[in-house]
């Protein structure tokens, strides 16, 4: 059930993933490292659909959800080592119309650490909203905070990749998902994509919605901003399984690729900026930025207590499996993907998958590959 390759100190993240997928955990997944920007693990296995008729691939790519929110940070830490964006800079620097109501204070980082008091749309919206790049920006700049920007965080679970990818747009001329081609998959070869050209399509392993979604428990307050964010407007998993939804750029949640893909890309990151092409990407400085602490405490929208630098997660007492005398960052995304950079370590872990846990930022498939790479070095 499993293929690949796997250097012989890793031989545990194999023996997981085989174990995953012989108990039905997993359906099809992928799992990667790379290690002083070499990869070191690159495995998959399993079934590209329910029906288990079709074969999990080398190529076959899925919908990582947030996970894709990685790939979007490192898209911004690229125009902040070219001088073209600054994280402290206000938003509206760069969006004027994002100011209006209350906004005109909202820095990029807010943005990039779930600080902003936009975690949602008002509304009414609906998915459809979403899809139009245009309308749901506009709506996005025309509303007010729901809580004082920079007081805490709470979750910007849909809608970060479109307030950050404005911001993006505003800068270079280019949508989120084209900035990232023109500028890093294309260049690098890695097989990644926010807005999936149609040709692609036949290679894409449907995810498997997880039985209940964790988004329709509907118990919470409706006035509460966890209650506002996933209504605003709620989605179900099977959103993913459409056309309209691979076609269009959200940033923050319809990133399609595998373990390899995503650990290559981010490698960049824990490689001491330094891409899988062995050049420079990114200096020291930048790569810091990700670690200046913008909130920790209980969050809004997840309920969890979460520390959050720039762009990323950072271990905190939610993520047992990243030890906090690491220097690490993380997201993992709906149903159970992860990934997670251990600088000390020039290390990346990614775990992507089809099949849907109730998790909404991994679960204990991923925690414990990341564990078993921890324990190998």
């Amino acid at each position: 059930m499993v293929h690949g390759t796997c250097d012989v100190r890793f031989e545990a993240m194999r023996a997981l993933l085989a174990a995953h997928l012989e108990s039905g955990a997993d359906c099809g997944a992928s799992v990667a490292v790379v290690l002083d920007g070499e990869l070191v693990v690159d495995l998959w296995g399993g079934w590209a659909d329910e029906a288990r008729t079709v074969r999990w691939d080398r190529d076959t790519i899925t919908n990582v959800w947030s996970s894709t929110k990685t790939v979007m940070a490192l898209c911004t830490l690229l125009l902040v080592e070219r001088g073209e964006l600054d994280y402290d800079a206000p938003v509206a620097t760069y969006w004027p119309e994002f100011a209006a109501n209350g906004k005109h204070d909202v820095r990029v980082r807010h943005l990039m650490s779930h600080t902003s008091g936009v975690s949602g749309w008002d509304q009414p919206i609906e998915i459809a909203d979403v899809l139009d790049w245009e309308t749901s920006t506009a709506r996005l700049a025309e509303q007010s905070p729901w809580w004082t920007p920079g007081d805490g965080s709470g979750y910007h679970a849909l809608n970060q990749g479109h307030l950050v990818g404005e911001v993006v747009r505003r800068i270079t001329g280019r949508t989120l998902g084209a900035f990232l081609r023109d500028e890093l998959t294309g260049p690098l070869g890695i097989d990644f994509h926010i807005g999936v050209p149609d040709s692609e399509f036949d290679r894409i392993a449907n995810v498997i919605p997880p039985p209940p979604s964790p988004l329709a428990d509907m118990s919470l307050d409706q006035d509460s901003t966890a209650y506002k964010t996933f209504t605003g407007p709620m989605a179900t998993a099977d959103i993913a399984h459409t056309d309209a939804w691979r076609r269009a750029e959200i940033p923050a949640a319809n990133g399609h690729g595998n373990a390899r893909s995503i650990a290559l890309l981010q490698s960049i990151v824990s490689n001491g900026g330094i891409g899988p092409d062995g050049n420079r990407w990114l200096s020291t400085e930048t790569i810091e930025q990700i670690f200046r602490e913008q909130s920790h405490g209980v969050d809004r929208v997840l309920g969890l207590p979460v520390r959050f630098g720039i762009g990323y997660g950072l271990p905190s007492e939610s993520t047992p499996h990243i030890p906090a005398d690491r220097t690490a960052c993380y997201w993992g995304g709906w149903g159970g993907s992860s990934i997670v950079n251990v600088v000390d370590r020039n290390m990346t872990v990614a775990y992507m998958m089809n099949r849907m846990d109730d998790a909404l930022l991994g679960d204990t498939r991923g925690f414990d590959l990341v564990s078993a790479a921890l324990a190998a070095v």
